[in-house]
């Protein structure tokens, strides 16, 4: 699992930041999380293609964060999409997006649902290679935060090993199950002697604009790296709690509260152009900090 920040800044686009947009790779699989304006010309800047991409998570209806969605949904249909894709946001988002679209006569290629986010935690997707849940913060909107939770392919296979004992390939996914294998002589192949442990699953935590609170602790403990909004720092903590927003120290306190192992700083404000402070601040409680730079990919 991988994450490429498309956009990192908060409400205003500066020092070459651009409003908020994510986009979380498992095992291929491209999930949008927030589209913020400008994100369909970063995902081509970065080598993104939108026919990996099937479904758009958006936290809530501040602008920053959602901008960007009719442009992309408007440009995969001129070029052809065929695949459904899936949104899943604030209910208000569905009636404005298809007065966009009737406004201008927009019929799509492809197939369009879209799922309302509740206001609880829930599971929005689980499939044979994630699981996609969504959780309620704390913000001057209805705004939710989403957990992505890659699942293993079972054990990885060695296959000069399964050739020296003879296993036919019909036989594989048997053994990615973790079971033995009896050859026709009789002869037990132990699992273990053909196959080693495969790639761990990982678990990503996107906390976007949010006051500082641990109201939704209990659904990303243990993770293994929280993206965490970092509007201000410890300067501005006041202005941070007026605007239901938080600080690169409070930040580091959920990643530490959590037992995160790695934390992502982002959703900056344009009065900042130096993101070095953020780092050093966060640092000071929660030493594995990184502040997000837009086209860097970040293996979770």
């Amino acid at each position: 699992m991988k994450v490429t920040i498309l956009g990192n800044n908060s409400a205003l686009p500066a020092f070459g930041r651009h409003p908020t947009s994510q986009a979380v790779s498992v095992y291929g699989e491209l999930l949008l999380l927030d589209c913020g304006e400008g994100t369909q010309i970063q995902m081509q800047r970065f080598g993104l293609r939108w026919r990996n991409l099937h479904h758009i998570f958006i936290s809530h209806m501040h602008g920053d964060h959602y901008f960007g969605l009719p442009g992309l949904i408007n440009s995969m249909s001129l070029l052809g999409r065929t695949a459904p894709l899936y949104l899943y946001g604030p209910v208000s988002l569905m009636p404005l997006l298809q007065q966009i679209l009737d406004l201008a006569n927009n019929k799509l290629t492809y197939p369009f649902q879209f799922i309302p986010l509740p206001a609880d935690y829930a599971i929005l997707v689980d499939n044979e290679l994630f699981r996609v849940s969504t959780f309620p913060v704390i913000h001057s909107v209805p705004c939710n935060g989403f957990l992505i939770e890659s699942k293993t392919k079972g054990r990885k296979l060695l296959p000069e090993k399964c050739k020296e004992y003879e296993i036919p390939a019909a036989y594989y996914d048997i053994l990615k199950k973790g079971e033995d294998y009896e050859r026709k002589d009789g002869f037990l192949v132990k699992n273990e002697w053909v196959t080693e442990d495969g790639p761990r699953p990982k678990r990503y935590a996107y906390c976007t604009d949010t006051l500082f609170t641990d109201s939704f602790l209990q659904h990303i403990i243990g993770v293994d790296t929280v993206y965490h909004e970092s509007t201000y720092l410890e300067a501005d903590v006041t202005k941070a709690a007026s605007r239901f927003h938080s600080t690169a120290m409070q930040a580091a306190q959920i990643a530490k509260d959590a037992n995160a192992r790695q934390l992502l700083l982002g959703h900056f404000s344009s009065k900042y152009k130096d993101l070095e402070p953020f780092k050093m601040e966060a640092a000071t409680i929660f030493q594995n900090v990184e502040p997000t730079v837009e086209g860097t990919t970040y293996d979770i």
